[in-house]
């Protein structure tokens, strides 16, 4: 089955910045003395430190997904970010399978999360079910894979909240046009419904990415092997990230961050999920809103600074949103359309002919990038 109404993570993230729900932490555990491919490391620390890749169709045709583009991307991500994990993401079962078939050829720590949205439920399930498939042959063929039903279902799975699509979902929690105990009872049900899809065809460790406020997404952690996080806190205190994300561990669980990020322009870390909306998109073409002061250094720092918390409190694993967002060029001509500003990607997306949706493009590393290259570096 292949999907062909997917929804990007920009929308998502600006959805639930927009409730003022975006974010959550990935489950912590202990740290063993080797990593996913054998590779030594240091006693202590997270378990795995890695990625988040999306395999989207993409938005014009220009950026469209691509096998080639996609097996580049995963052999830099092993050789040059140093990361040892890739959390496969998105929509397209095609896109999802041959991901993590190139990441665990090279011998990278699989992380495998099909999210599906604005489709009938049924298709979910089915799509968690072929992802799950695939994902156990990887694991009896000897990989290192841990299997994710999806990513906030309260957003994605219609019928949870009341709305046909995520638009629809979003303006309701907005207006308080929610029965949130109704809610979260149709999303437990839900949630124990793709457990159990999952569990019939996957017997590896079974996770699930929710959002990081747990009174809005009580989640039955007992139906996973692994905590799941989405996380876009911001704090001025390290100790106040400790306090913030202890709670998740008294299920005796690892915990992994299956999220963390920001954008890079001053004051960003501050805007936690909300870093998308400094875009303007009733504007055709969409342009960056006020004077934004680009700065890649920002989201180095803040980036850092959270591994150096997620390493303190030895979790499972850590994987940084996002690897490239296609669809949100860099414009070094023009600020007022660098519509990268508002993407959490650590790579910067440049097109051989700007103004061209078909135009081909690259990307080139942000200072993100390379922060993060020095850390994984100095674990492996």
């Amino acid at each position: 089955m292949e999907n062909t109404k997917g929804i990007s993570r920009a929308g998502f993230l600006a959805g639930t910045a927009a409730v003022g729900l975006a974010g959550a932490v990935l489950p912590a555990g202990r740290a063993t003395a080797t990593g996913a491919s054998g590779r030594g490391r240091r006693h202590g620390g997270l378990k795995h430190r890695g990625v988040v890749y999306t395999v989207g169709e993409g938005e014009t045709p220009g950026t469209a997904w691509s096998t080639a583009r996609m097996r580049r991307d995963v052999r830099i991500i092993r050789d040059e970010l140093h990361a040892d994990t890739l959390d496969v993401t998105g929509d397209g079962v095609e896109r999802l399978t041959a991901t993590a078939a190139e990441a665990a050829e090279r011998g990278l720590h699989v992380w495998l999360q099909p999210t599906l949205g604005d489709v009938p439920e049924r298709e979910i399930l089915e799509s968690i079910a072929e992802c799950g498939r695939f994902a156990e042959r990887l694991r009896r063929q000897g990989a290192s894979v841990d299997f994710s039903v999806g990513c906030e279902f309260w957003l994605f799975v219609p019928g949870i909240v009341p709305g046909e699509t995520v638009l629809d979902r979003i303006e309701n929690l907005q207006k308080g046009a929610v029965d949130m105990a109704k809610m979260q009872r149709r999303l437990a049900r839900f949630t124990a419904k793709a457990a159990k899809v999952a569990r019939s065809v996957f017997h590896g460790r079974l996770s699930y990415a929710a959002a990081q406020d747990e009174a809005f997404e009580p989640v039955d952690w007992t139906l996973f092997d692994v905590v799941g996080i989405d996380y876009y806190s911001y704090h001025r205190q390290p100790a106040d990230y400790v306090r913030e994300l202890k709670p998740y561990l008294r299920w005796g669980k690892p915990l992994a961050i299956t999220e963390f990020g920001t954008c890079a322009y001053v004051g960003a870390p501050e805007s936690g999920g909300m870093g998308w909306y400094i875009v303007d998109y009733d504007k055709n073409p969409p342009e960056i809103k006020g004077d934004v002061v680009r700065s890649e250094r920002t989201q180095a720092a803040y980036m850092t600074d959270l591994l150096d918390v997620f390493e303190s409190m030895n979790l499972y694993a850590a994987m940084a949103f996002e690897f490239v967002t296609p669809d949100a060029p860099h414009r070094p001509d023009n600020p007022r359309y660098d519509l990268d500003l508002a993407s959490y990607a650590i790579t910067k997306p440049l097109k051989d002919r700007p103004d061209d949706p078909d135009s081909d493009w690259h990307w080139e590393p942000k200072e993100a990038f390379h922060a993060l290259a020095r850390r994984y570096a100095q674990c492996r």
